[in-house]
């Protein structure tokens, strides 16, 4: 499921074969794109900001237009896939939203759930929180923010990105496990600067991981503490593990956890 670790990882790899270098072509896949043209301009950035990718492409070609940055959110089941031109593709073509390409190798954006260009993106993701990857990130100001509601359950706050960018569904169970606090108990009552500070180690170790695991082990079987593992025993104390739906932004959305570990 892509998170913050997970875009951080594609922008690395789109960074290192389209930033610095000029667009020989671009397809856009999708109607409400389907007559921009970003060919002959360069990339001069690609970012990545919580969950959302950031592409900044410059006007490097006189009346080509403004600079603009390609925008896209991978959703459920986006993904971004790099390779020299002329490989074959690994998902059907009929699935791209859009494809770059450089003189020598093309990036192709598969099922992406936002797909976009913006003008002026920092001030259209201003809303966002402190992103939990960024060099930058500001610790004091991610606490603020999860305590400006000390009723909401904790397992919601971790998932709203107004609050705190890069945390999804996988990480706020395991975040929720690892401090021993029920997802459900209030913002209030738990203790938020290790929490913020686990969430930053845990993505910050997966960034660039081709397996995330939240247990240090990369088996198949041994990656999550509860995620994914209802009906399983606990790997501390051999409670079944529970699965259950928490209210959080966008809907409601499972949440694992151990009845025993978790207080």
């Amino acid at each position: 499921m892509p998170e913050g670790d997970t875009v951080y990882a594609a922008a690395s790899r789109l960074r290192a074969v389209l930033e610095g270098r000029r667009l020989v072509s671009s397809q856009f896949r999708i109607p409400s794109l389907a007559t921009a043209d970003l060919s002959g301009r360069d990339v001069v950035a690609v970012r990545s900001r919580g969950k959302h990718l950031l592409i900044d492409v410059d006007e490097s070609t006189p009346g080509a237009g403004d600079a603009v940055s390609v925008h896209s959110h991978l959703k459920m089941e986006g993904v971004w896939h790099v390779h020299p031109i002329g490989r074959r593709w690994r998902r059907p073509a009929y699935r791209a939203r859009v494809v770059l390409r450089t003189e020598t190798h093309e990036a192709v954006g598969f099922d992406l759930g936002i797909l976009e260009l913006l003008a002026d993106p920092d001030a259209a993701l201003a809303y966002l929180g402190p992103d939990l990857l960024a060099d930058d990130f500001d610790r004091d100001e991610a606490i603020r923010r999860l305590a400006a509601d000390p009723d909401q359950p904790v397992g919601a706050a971790l998932l709203d990105q107004r609050l705190m960018a890069g945390v999804g569904n996988v990480f706020r169970s395991e975040i929720c496990y690892l401090r021993k606090v029920l997802p459900t108990r209030p913002v209030g009552e738990v203790d938020l600067g290790p929490m913020v500070d686990l969430s930053r180690r845990l993505l910050w170790a997966n960034r660039l991981r081709s397996a995330r695991t939240t247990t240090g082990n990369t088996s198949p079987n041994g990656r999550m503490w509860v995620y994914g593992r209802q009906g399983q025993l606990c790997r501390r104390c051999a409670t079944l593990i529970k699965r259950g739906e928490l209210v959080s932004t966008g809907g409601e959305r499972s949440i694992y956890w151990c009845p025993r570990c978790q207080t």
